[in-house]
Parts: C-alpha cells; sequence; structure tokens
C-alpha cells in the first residue's frame, strides 16, 4: 500500500491554469497506476484522468480532454496534473488516487489509496 498527498490546490479566475501534484510514499510508487478524481458538492466522485505504472499511457474524461495534462516522476515519486483553461465547472475537491487493477481504471472501486484532496476554486 502506498500513501498519497495532494497539493497545489487554490483559486483562480476561468480561463487560468493551476498545477496539482500527488507525491507517493516508498520505494514502490512506480507499481501503481495514479488517478485523478473530482467531487464537487452534491455531486459523486468522478474520474478525471489516470497516467500508468510507466508513464506510457493515459486516459481522460471528455469533459477535460485537451485542457488537462498528466504526467509522472518515478524518481521522485511525484504524479502531476496541468489543468489549463479552467473552467467554472472543474471546481472541485480534486484526489490522487492508486491502483493496482489491469487494463486501464477508470472507476473509484479499481483504486486502493487515496490522499486526502486538495481544493479547486474556479470564479467567472
Amino acid at each position: 500500500q502506498v500513501q498519497l498527498v495532494e497539493s497545489g490546490g487554490g483559486s483562480v479566475q476561468a480561463g487560468g491554469s493551476l498545477r496539482l501534484s500527488c507525491a507517493g510514499s516508498g520505494r514502490t510508487f512506480n507499481n501503481y497506476d495514479i488517478g485523478w478524481f473530482r467531487q464537487a458538492p452534491g455531486k459523486e466522485r468522478e474520474f478525471v484522468v489516470v497516467i500508468k505504472r510507466g508513464g506510457g499511457s493515459t486516459a481522460y474524461a471528455d469533459s477535460v480532454k485537451g485542457r488537462f495534462t498528466i504526467s509522472r516522476d518515478n524518481a521522485k515519486n511525484l504524479v502531476y496534473l496541468q489543468m489549463n483553461t479552467l473552467k467554472p465547472e472543474d471546481a472541485a475537491v480534486y484526489y490522487c488516487a492508486a491502483s493496482t487493477a489491469w487494463g486501464v481504471p477508470r472507476t473509484a472501486n479499481l483504486y486502493g489509496s487515496w490522499g486526502q484532496g486538495t481544493q479547486v476554486t474556479v470564479s467567472s
């Protein structure tokens, strides 16, 4: 099991950018796919993006495709989520999570470890 900590959340105007970070503990970080989910008040947790263990494959939700970019630096136990052209509907608590599932995990039930979340606010 891996422990995860998110950082980089904040408040930004619509059209602006933020970069979130997900820091993992231990030397087995590269054994996990790392996904980002988000949850707005009164809504269910929503898949955003996932990056495979080696960083060679990614999958994005349609709502963020072309605006968000995920990357990872396994030597530093870090995954980044670069969020550009932010919209008010992007506002949510963002969570990173780790999965050992086969394939490309797009649902929360396939993730076993979760960070504490970081708040993203987008004003119009």
